[in-house]
């Protein structure tokens, strides 16, 4: 069996759980989300304040599938319960970014500024000019709108220009030498 998925998920308080037509659906505090289980051999039971996930048969796509529903929907009780955060980076010289409403400008060295709104269950928010927080209760989304804000100015291996996760290190590479 999975050891991801053999493990069960405890139900926190103030999260209501339910599994019907192969939709799972977690309430808390913060939202509601709801995930489709889309492999028929995977069940999942919700019984004494916990959510069991298990598999009817041994192929490689559902041992697969297995550990991947359990991940997913322990991920979606902790973003009921306490949302998910991704910190970004803007380094440069004259970059930086601003709120303007829900959506964030950023002017990161283009002839004009980027506007990037937020989409529906992300908020944005910018400590100081250099730095951009995307909260949510949806790791996947998070992970997303993050990653679609760094694709706007990849940092460059030279000076390390650009936009990145604030827990990322840039490879830097050596610039040219004068002759021997």
């Amino acid at each position: 069996m999975s050891r991801i998925g053999r493990l069960p998920i405890k139900i926190e308080e103030g999260v209501s759980v339910s599994f019907e037509n192969g939709i799972v659906t977690v309430k808390g505090k913060l939202g509601t989300l709801t995930q489709a289980i889309e492999n028929e051999h995977i069940k999942v039971k919700v019984e004494d304040g916990m959510v069991h996930v298990t598999r009817d048969n041994e192929i490689k796509s559902t041992k697969a599938a297995h550990g991947l529903y359990r991940a997913l929907i322990a991920n979606m009780m902790t973003g009921v319960t306490q949302g998910f955060k991704k910190g970004l980076v803007i380094a440069g010289v004259g970059y930086k970014a601003q709120m303007k409403g829900k959506d964030i400008v950023l002017n990161v060295g283009y002839s004009h500024p980027v506007n990037v709104e937020a989409p529906e269950g992300i908020t944005f928010e910018c400590p100081s000019i250099t730095e951009i927080t995307v909260k949510g209760i949806s790791k996947e989304l998070v992970g997303q709108t993050a990653a679609n804000i760094k694709a706007i100015r990849k940092p460059e291996p030279y000076h390390g220009y650009g936009i990145h996760y604030s827990d990322e290190t840039i490879l830097r590479k050596e610039g040219k030498t004068n002759g021997k």
